[in-house]
């Protein structure tokens, strides 16, 4: 059965850079799903309630769960509005779901979001904007990560959890 990973946090808590990560170490048949890409790249769109990146996110999902090994979701998506997209997760993996969210505080998402190769296209003002506290999903389980969670150890825990179970 196939394996679906859920990394969300607010913006430069780490999500892709963690992603990228678990791609790499699970290798072939991984598929990487994210917001972003989705949202941004190929649909020009802008997030929140009945997004039009939602009914393309599920259908990756499903695309995913009929033909890889390991599906990685990974997106700020807000619980509230992407609630289909993870009531279909439920559907389509049941208990092989394996969810993480990046509870961290503000300043070190500033901070890290200062590292990446895309840092000029938005700043602090909007990444305040976009903060969305404790945005919890609450219908699946969420391992939090704090600030504490080195890259290293959050891709050994994810790995070490899926390959477990």
């Amino acid at each position: 059965m196939p394996k679906l990973i859920i990394i969300r946090g607010n913006s430069g808590s780490g999500k892709t850079t963690l992603a990228k990560n678990l791609q790499k170490r699970f290798g072939r048949n991984t598929m990487v799903i994210s917001q972003d890409v989705v949202r941004r790249d190929m649909l020009m769109e802008k997030d929140g309630i009945d997004t039009k990146a939602l009914p393309l996110l599920i259908e990756l999902l499903k695309y995913g769960r009929q033909n890889c090994e390991v599906v990685i979701l990974e997106g700020i998506l807000n619980a509230e509005w992407y609630k289909t997209l993870f009531e279909t997760a439920i559907l389509e993996y049941g208990s092989n779901i394996h969810a993480y969210y990046y509870d961290i505080p503000f300043e070190e998402t500033v901070k890290r979001h200062k590292t990446k190769p895309n840092c000029n296209d938005f700043g602090e003002d909007d990444m305040r904007r976009w903060w969305n506290e404790k945005d919890y999903i609450r219908i699946i389980h969420e391992v939090t990560f704090t600030s504490e969670v080195s890259l290293e150890k959050a891709v050994e825990l994810i790995s070490y959890n899926v390959v477990s179970r």
